[in-house]
């Protein structure tokens, strides 16, 4: 097997290069905060940013993210970092609102495959917060699977599983200890070779120690639980892309603190496909699922045949991605004005760097 195959390569990522068949490429498999990329493949090191595409970088999502695959420069020597000048088309992105700035867009993972929504099965378990990530997940173009970790802290995990099940219909459930169960079976359908997953979930609910686990090393430091709600403090800062011994590629992602998934009011229907089922039987096509007369999602509710709980989520998430939609417009101009910016930057760096060699 090719080097390229082993960290994921594909057809649908070599039709993007019949124009340049001898392209050097390589996949980012370290993102550090300054623009900072480790890259492995047909290059193997760290690599900057070309001053052009900075330059014609009109978002921040059209920069390099973990799991991309780009085009390199490699360098004349092995001390110098090589040079991307090209991010091939994604197959997939896991986006979010960027934290405090709800209308930018932030890539955090790409070409990812299976998402594993870590969750804790005491405190942190909130279904709320798993259909946003599943809203995430299916928005991404990958399959959301939700895991509970911590398993063994509760008396009944199977009754736990089951009702999540039951909840985000469709969506793989699986509970564990990544610090007892002796092989993690329940994950094993998804660490298949060349195949990419993406750990999310909230800080504190184990994905360092679960990341140990699959790595077979302490790649991740771990905080200690505190003893007042059974947490973990959460320590990674950086986002890794990493070849586990069953050929699976694993992608961590810090924790999030602000989850606003960036996807669109049409494709919050794979998160909650019942409810958008239901809605086929509405009277009225555009229904709100309020107070409208012949409401078939509220006759459902009422008859317990839908989680009202669900569907109060459902209309919370819509309300915010219709706003969101609306501010869309104004991104644009600000959008414009942080590609200047980028390029305003990147030259005072180079001068920089001149005067240090003067």
């Amino acid at each position: 097997m090719s080097l390229r195959t082993r960290l994921g390569w594909s057809s649908f990522f070599e039709e993007q290069l019949t124009d340049v068949p001898d392209a050097v490429v390589g996949r980012v498999i370290e993102a550090q905060r300054g623009e900072m990329y480790r890259v492995a493949g047909d290059f193997d090191g760290w690599a900057d940013i070309a001053g052009r595409f900075r330059h014609d970088a009109a978002t921040s999502d059209a920069m390099p993210a973990v799991g991309d695959w780009v085009v390199v420069d490699a360098p004349a020597t092995a001390a110098s970092r090589g040079i991307i000048r090209r991010v091939l088309t994604r197959r997939s992105a896991i986006r979010r609102a960027a934290a405090g700035r709800a209308s930018v867009e932030q890539v955090i993972a790409a070409n990812v495959d299976t998402v594993l929504i870590v969750t804790a099965a005491v405190d942190d378990l909130n279904p709320r917060r798993l259909e946003r990530y599943v809203a995430m997940s299916w928005s991404a173009g990958a399959t959301p699977v939700v895991i509970v970790n911590k398993s063994d802290l509760v008396d009944d995990a199977k009754s736990l599983e089951a009702a999540l099940r039951e909840r985000l219909s469709f969506v793989e459930v699986a509970a564990l200890s990544a610090l007892s169960d002796p092989q993690l079976d329940a994950l094993l359908p998804y660490l298949r070779p060349g195949h990419t997953v993406a750990l999310v979930g909230s800080s504190g609910v184990g994905k360092s120690t679960l990341v140990n686990r699959l790595v077979g090393a302490d790649v991740q430091k771990v905080a200690g639980i505190r003893e007042s709600d059974g947490r973990g403090r959460h320590t990674t800062t950086a986002r890794h892309l990493i070849e586990l011994a069953s050929g699976a590629l694993l992608i961590d992602t810090p924790g999030m603190r602000e989850l606003q998934p960036w996807t669109d009011a049409s494709t919050l229907d794979g998160a909650f496909d019942d409810v958008a089922a239901l809605a086929e039987a509405c009277r009225y096509r555009d229904c709100r699922h309020d107070n409208e007369p012949g409401c078939a999602v509220l006759e459902a509710v009422e008859g317990g045949r839908l989680d009202a709980d669900r569907l109060a989520n459902y209309r919370h998430l819509l309300r915010e991605l219709e706003f969101e939609e609306r501010k869309q417009d104004k991104s644009a101009a600000a959008a414009h004005k942080e590609r200047w910016k980028r390029a305003s930057r990147a030259q005072k760096a180079m001068y920089k760097d001149r005067e240090r060699l003067e």
